[in-house]
Order: structure tokens, then C-alpha cells, then sequence
């Protein structure tokens, strides 16, 4: 008698659906909040490697490198960081690094926001 009255439960109930289906949706939208900011760094990584790539094998001086820079920038529009933000120094072997240390937000749900921190280095060779 006691084999009949038991049912084995399989599967996923409702509640613990609809439970993964909410994390996977807060998970989805900050996703899609933050992809305009993950963009935008990816264009700005690319007008540096570019603007070494324009200087390489060369002894760069830091103004020409700031004019290229300030060249690509306005063609590739970057919004969340300005040519000027980067650093560029010069190294006691004659080596050139460009640096930039920036923090990009995106507004979330109501007043939470998401933040993001980005650091990138690129040295002209």
C-alpha cells in the first residue's frame, strides 16, 4: 500500500522556474545595460593599438602621438573617456607606453547603477 501512495516528483515545480527565469533576466539586462560601456572601452583599446601601430619602429614624440591620437578619437567618436585622459610617457630606453585608468557607470534599476573600472597599457615598439 505504501508503494502506491507515494509518487516520485519529477522535474522542476513552477515557482522554481519562474525563480531561474528572474536571475537569468537581472543576469540578462545587466548584460544589456553594460554592453554600450564594454563597447566603447573595445573602441577605445583599438585607437590605441592603432596609433602605436602608426608610431612602430620609430622614435615617437609624445605631441605627434597626442595629435594621431586626438585624430582617431574624433573619427571613431569615444564618449566616455578623452584623448587627453591618456597618459603618455616615455621610457629610459626610448620606448613609448600609452595608459589609461577610466571608470564608466550605467544606470541599473532605480537608483542602482553598475560600475565599471578599466586599465589598459599599450607600449609602441
Amino acid at each position: 500500500m505504501k508503494q502506491g501512495m507515494r509518487q516520485r516528483q519529477l522535474g522542476m515545480t513552477f515557482i522554481g522556474l519562474m525563480c531561474i527565469l528572474v536571475l537569468v533576466g537581472i543576469i540578462g539586462y545587466a548584460g544589456v545595460r553594460l554592453t554600450p560601456v564594454y563597447l566603447n572601452y573595445m573602441n577605445v583599446v583599438k585607437t590605441m593599438q592603432t596609433t602605436a601601430a602608426d608610431f612602430k619602429g620609430d622614435n615617437p614624440d609624445p605631441g605627434a602621438i597626442r595629435n594621431a591620437l586626438e585624430r582617431h578619437w574624433e573619427i571613431t567618436t569615444i564618449t566616455a573617456v578623452d584623448y587627453k585622459d591618456i597618459e603618455i610617457t616615455k621610457g629610459e630606453n626610448g620606448g613609448v607606453t600609452l595608459h589609461v585608468v577610466y571608470d564608466d557607470s550605467e544606470p541599473y534599476i532605480a537608483n542602482v547603477s553598475l560600475a565599471v573600472h578599466f586599465d589598459k597599457t599599450v607600449k609602441v615598439e
